[in-house]
């Protein structure tokens, strides 16, 4: 699926991949603004992520 119907699992704490940069590690949702998405990865920082343009991928808390 694309687009915004990943945004209901998205809440701010949530745990996120990118799936086309996996060397930012795992990410921690800040802010959901509609499909604009704020994310802290591991390797990368805050990011604005466009979840309209990028899926991104939950991690479950077993994977961490």
């Amino acid at each position: 699926m694309h687009g915004h119907t990943a945004t209901t699992l998205l809440t701010p704490g949530a745990r996120v991949r990118h799936p086309g940069e996996p060397d930012w590690g795992i990410g921690q949702v800040q802010s959901v603004v509609g499909a604009r998405v704020t994310v802290n990865f591991e390797h990368a920082g805050k990011r604005l992520i466009n979840i309209a343009v990028i899926d991104l991928e939950p991690v479950g808390d077993t994977e961490a």
